[in-house]
């Protein structure tokens, strides 16, 4: 059966079961998306957004029910590496697909805030959710797919003013073979502020290929301020395919962290819209990839209005037969006087058959602006490495601390110390040599 009828198929069998299926809103909406995803299929490489990325294996990929659950003691040894050195932050956990609220803790939280699943949010407040949700019709078919099946996920709400103490860390863990779709969705109000970690780590076990979509919805109100990290650390055989949207009002700051160090293919679709005057945002990527494996960011930031900033880099490490694919797009529309938009990618090659496509973008409607862009493919500097020889090093101590210093510049732009330590860990944990470059750094 074709991967396709099978998630049709499925979808017919579990969607009364799904949380929220009394919903009639949520219940046409899953109707509309499924029947998108089953009419337009998986995207192939003659669109232009996917032509360096191909799904047509998906079709023949075995994905199972996904019944099989974790085990205890892989589930616990993943959280307590997580949760090393960050008392007193805040944590949902997630075991394939579902809530696991024996392994959540939630602390003290500010009145304004609200945290829970996103199943229970269907239950207590679905008018929230239904503002939150998004449509059938938006993004790829893949993001209609995970509209279609999104049972779980978080939902997070700030009153206006309400400032979350500490980073909320949202942990998904997969152990199961088959497929899971997540959705999270975040409204933070005027003035609210909050930092958000989205992570999928790795679980002893994890052998089988396991189709993970995730949405991550944003919603920052007037003079909000939301930074949100996303590390993907997924196995070997996963395939990873996810959005993050953001929609900005006058004043709003956000910031996206996007660190992608496993699964076979992983692809991430973040944009942001200004919809009001004075918006900032930060794109900030750093992606290794190594074997065969394939990782792909597609951005898009939408300035609107006037007086609008945009930064946005990422650095990607590629090795072995790896490809690394970056393609953004920043759009300045004719009212977006005075705005200000810079991108930059850069690909570091470690092998000569590893292979980078990086394509930036400026589409540009007004006059009154200041934008750049650029991108880089190149292999590491003989003159660098011939510098730190000199200085004692052998050459394979030299050429890894060169790939650490290439990559942390990326590490560096995460603002919030405990957070860019962790990104620090997933990156020297991808890295050969690793004890040794701790000694160096």
């Amino acid at each position: 059966m074709r991967a396709i009828d099978f998630l049709v198929a499925q979808h017919r069998t579990r969607s009364p079961q799904l949380p929220g299926a009394n919903l009639p809103w949520l219940a046409q909406l899953r109707g509309r998306a499924l029947e998108r995803f089953a009419a337009e299929g998986w995207p192939t490489t003659r669109r232009d957004d996917w032509r360096h990325t191909s799904l047509a294996f998906l079709e023949q990929l075995e994905l199972g029910a996904g019944s099989a659950t974790a085990a205890a003691t892989d589930v616990a040894a993943a959280l307590a590496a997580l949760r090393a050195g960050a008392e007193g932050e805040h944590w949902l956990v997630f075991v394939d697909g579902r809530l696991a609220p024996a392994l959540s803790a939630l602390g003290s939280l500010p009145a304004g805030v609200r945290i829970a699943s996103l199943a229970d949010a269907f239950a207590h407040e679905a008018e929230a959710v239904e503002a939150a949700f998004g449509r059938a019709e938006d993004g790829d078919t893949p993001a209609a797919l995970n509209a279609a099946f999104a049972a779980d996920g978080a939902f997070v709400r700030l009153a206006r003013g309400v400032a979350l103490d500490a980073p909320l860390h949202l942990v998904f863990i997969g152990h199961a073979d088959g497929h899971r779709h997540l959705r999270n969705l975040v409204v933070a109000e005027a003035g609210a502020e909050a930092t958000i970690v989205e992570h999928y780590p790795a679980t002893a076990g994890q052998e089988e290929a396991m189709l993970t979509t995730a949405v991550t919805r944003i919603l920052a109100g007037a003079d909000a301020r939301v930074t949100h990290l996303k590390l993907q650390q997924e196995a070997a055989q996963a395939i990873h395919l996810a959005t993050i949207e953001a929609e900005q009002a006058r004043g709003a700051a956000f910031a996206s962290h996007s660190l992608s160090f496993g699964a076979r293919l992983a692809r991430n679709d973040i944009r942001t819209r200004f919809d009001g005057e004075g918006c900032e945002t930060l794109f900030n990527g750093l992606y290794h990839a190594d074997g065969r494996r394939h990782v792909d960011h597609h951005t898009r930031i939408d300035h609107v209005r006037p007086r609008g900033t945009s930064r946005e880099y990422y650095r990607g490490l590629l090795d072995g037969n790896a490809r690394g694919v970056f393609a953004g797009r920043i759009v300045v529309a004719e009212d977006a006087q005075k705005s200000d938009a810079l991108q930059r990618c850069d690909n570091l090659l470690l092998s000569k058959l590893a292979e980078a496509d990086a394509r930036p973008e400026l589409e540009i409607y007004a006059d009154d602006v200041k934008c750049a862009h650029g991108a880089t493919v190149g292999q590491l500097d003989e003159d660098s490495l011939f510098y730190l020889r000199t200085r004692g090093l052998d050459e394979v101590h030299a050429r890894q601390l060169l790939t650490y210093a290439f990559a942390a510049e990326a590490l560096q732009r995460i603002a919030h110390a405990p957070l860019r330590r962790l990104g620090r860990a997933a990156l020297l944990a991808r890295l050969p040599g690793a004890d040794r470059l701790e000694e160096l750094l």
